[in-house]
C-alpha cells in the first residue's frame, strides 16, 4: 500500500500557475479544488524536527517534498473550540468571544466554506468540526466559569498509561475511519462528476485519544495513551487517512487540480514541562503543523515566517479568487507558498511578523496571551497579579527552559507594548471574568438549591464531597465581588 502511495510522486506533475492579483475576477469554475484535513492535538514540531521520530509519518514527508511546509505555524487558542472558531472565522479569539470549549461561533456564522459555496464551489465536510457552541461537557463548562474562584479542585487522574490493548485491532478510532470512508466515497461518487470546483473538509479526532474500547478498561480517559501500541495505531491511521485521500485524488485525475492542506487545532504537551493536555503557550501545546501542496504551490519549500490558524480563512478565499474581507485577523498564505515565491524578505509586508494566541478556558485562573515574533515568544498573564510574564528566545532556547524576561527588560517592555497595540488584554480579561460569572449564575439559578450536589458529582467530586460548605462559601464570595451581577 505504501509503495503504491509513494508511486503517486512519479505520476504527479504540478501544473497550474499560482493565483495572482490579476486573477481576482476569475470565475469559480477555473479555480482549483481544495481538500483541508485537520487533526486534533498534533504537535507541529513533529513535521520538521530531526529528532521527532517516535511516530513515523511518511505522508508528512510526501507533502513536504511536493509542497510547502510552514515551520512556525501556531494555534490562536490552545484548546479545541476556540481554535477552530478562529480557523473557520478568520478572527482572533477575543473577536469571536469564543472563551472556552462550550462557547464558539454562532451556528449560523458565515464561514469561509459558506463564502466559497456562494461563489460557485461545491462543498462538503466530514468529521470533527467543533467551532460552534455547546459540544462539551457540563464539567468543562463549570470548570471554565469558576476558574477564578479561590479554590483548587482536582480532576480525574491523568495521564493513563496502564492500558490492556487489543493488539490485533487496527481501526482504533472507528469514527475517524468511518468519516474517512465517507470522504473517499464522496470524492469517487459525487466530486468526480462536478463541473464546478469543490472544497472538502475532513476533521480527524486522532491523535487525540477519544474513547476507543480496544484500548482496554481506561479507554474513555481523555488523555494521551503513551504506550507504543497507541503510537503505532495513531501512525498507521494518520498515514492511511492521508494516503487514501491523496490516492483517491490521483486515481480520479483530480490531484493536479486540487490544493491539499493539512493542519491541526492545537498541539499536545505529552509530559513536556511535566505537563499533559494543551491549554498552554509552550511550543508542544501551541505549535501546529501546516502543510500545503497542489497547483501553484511551490515544492520542497520551508517557510519560517510565523503564521496561524486565522490565516486559513483568507487563504481559502484567495485560492478561490474571492476578494478578501477587510475585517479579517488573518492573511492569505498563498504569497508565502506560491511558485513565484523568491525569498522571505520580498514578501515580508504580506503577513505581519507576529502571531497572537490567547487562552481563557478551564484549568487556569489567569487569561494567557502569547505574542510570537521572529525568535521571541512573549507570554503575559493579565489577571494573574502574582504571575510574572515570560520571555523565551526560541533561537537559543527551543525547549523554553529559561525565562529571560527579567534579563531583557527592554525587549519585554517592547513586546508587551506591541501586544497591547494588538489587543487590550486587561479589558479582554475583564470581559471574560464578567462572562464567566454571568454564565455560572444563570446555570446555578437553573439548577436551584441542588447546584452543590450537581457539582459534587462532576470531575471534582473527590474534594467537593469532603467539604461542600467550604467550596460553596468560596463560590458565594466570588460572586459577591461584583454587585452588578445581582441583576442577572
Amino acid at each position: 500500500m505504501l509503495l503504491l502511495w509513494v508511486s503517486v510522486v512519479a505520476a504527479w506533475a504540478l501544473g497550474a500557475p499560482a493565483p495572482g492579483a490579476g486573477e481576482q475576477k476569475r470565475v469559480a469554475a477555473k479555480a482549483p479544488n481544495v481538500v483541508l484535513v485537520v487533526s486534533d492535538s498534533f504537535d507541529g514540531r513533529l513535521t520538521f524536527h530531526p529528532g521527532s521520530q517516535v511516530v513515523k509519518l511518511p505522508f508528512i514527508n510526501f507533502m513536504k517534498a511536493r509542497g510547502t511546509s510552514f515551520l512556525n505555524a501556531y494555534t490562536n487558542s490552545p484548546i479545541c473550540c476556540p481554535s477552530r472558531a478562529a480557523m473557520w472565522s478568520g478572527l482572533f479569539t477575543h473577536l469571536t468571544e469564543s472563551w472556552n470549549n462550550f462557547k464558539g461561533l454562532d451556528p449560523n456564522y458565515t464561514t469561509w466554506m459558506d463564502v466559497m459555496e456562494r461563489h460557485g464551489y461545491r462543498t462538503q465536510k466530514f468529521g470533527k468540526l467543533d467551532y460552534t457552541s455547546g459540544h462539551h461537557s457540563l464539567s468543562n463548562r463549570v470548570e471554565a466559569w469558576t476558574r477564578d474562584v479561590a479554590f483548587l479542585l482536582r480532576q480525574e487522574g491523568r495521564p493513563m498509561v496502564n492500558l490492556i490493548s487489543n493488539r490485533t485491532k487496527v481501526r482504533v478510532m472507528e469514527k475517524d475511519w468511518e468519516n474517512t470512508d465517507k470522504a473517499m466515497n464522496w470524492l469517487r461518487k459525487e466530486a468526480i462528476n462536478y463541473t464546478e470546483p469543490f472544497v472538502l473538509y475532513l476533521g480527524l479526532n486522532l491523535p487525540h485519544p477519544y474513547p476507543s474500547p480496544s484500548s482496554g478498561e481506561n479507554f474513555g480517559s481523555s488523555t494521551f495513551h503513551t504506550s507504543l501500541y497507541w503510537l503505532e495505531k495513531v501512525s498507521c491511521y494518520i498515514v492511511w487517512a492521508q494516503s487514501e485521500i491523496i490516492l483517491a485524488l490521483h486515481q480520479l485525475d483530480l490531484l493536479q487540480k486540487t490544493i491539499v492542506i493539512y493542519s491541526s487545532d492545537h498541539g499536545e504537551l505529552a509530559m513536556e514541562h511535566r505537563q499533559f493536555y494543551k491549554m498552554s503557550m509552550y511550543e508542544a501545546s501551541a505549535h501546529i503543523p501546516l502543510l500545503m501542496m497542489g497547483p501553484g504551490i511551490k515544492a520542497n519549500l520551508q517557510v519560517s515566517n510565523v503564521v496561524s490558524l486565522v490565516d486559513i480563512y483568507p487563504t481559502m478565499l484567495d485560492i478561490a479568487g474571492i476578494p478578501l474581507p477587510q475585517n479579517l485577523s488573518g492573511y492569505s498564505l498563498l504569497p508565502l507558498s506560491s511558485e513565484t515565491f523568491k525569498n522571505e524578505h520580498e514578501v515580508k509586508n504580506l503577513h505581519p511578523p507576529w502571531i497572537l494566541s490567547e487562552f481563557h478556558g478551564c484549568n487556569v485562573n489567569a487569561s494567557t496571551y502569547m505574542l510570537r515574533t521572529n525568535h521571541w515568544k512573549y507570554i503575559a498573564y493579565s489577571d494573574g497579579t502574582s504571575v510574572l510574564p515570560q520571555l523565551f528566545d526560541l533561537s537559543s532556547d527551543p525547549d523554553e527552559l529559561t525565562n529571560v524576561a527579567v534579563k531583557f527588560p527592554e525587549i519585554t517592555y517592547s513586546l508587551d507594548q506591541k501586544l497591547r497595540s494588538i489587543i487590550n488584554y486587561p479589558k479582554v480579561s475583564a470581559s471574560v471574568h464578567q462572562y464567566n460569572k454571568e454564565q455560572f449564575i444563570k446555570w446555578k439559578q437553573s439548577i436551584g438549591q441542588n447546584y452543590s450536589n450537581v457539582i459534587a458529582n462532576l470531575r471534582w467530586h473527590q474534594d467537593w464531597q469532603k467539604e461542600p460548605k467550604k467550596y460553596e462559601s468560596a463560590i458565594d464570595q466570588w460572586l459577591k465581588t461584583d454587585m452588578n451581577l445581582r441583576a442577572v
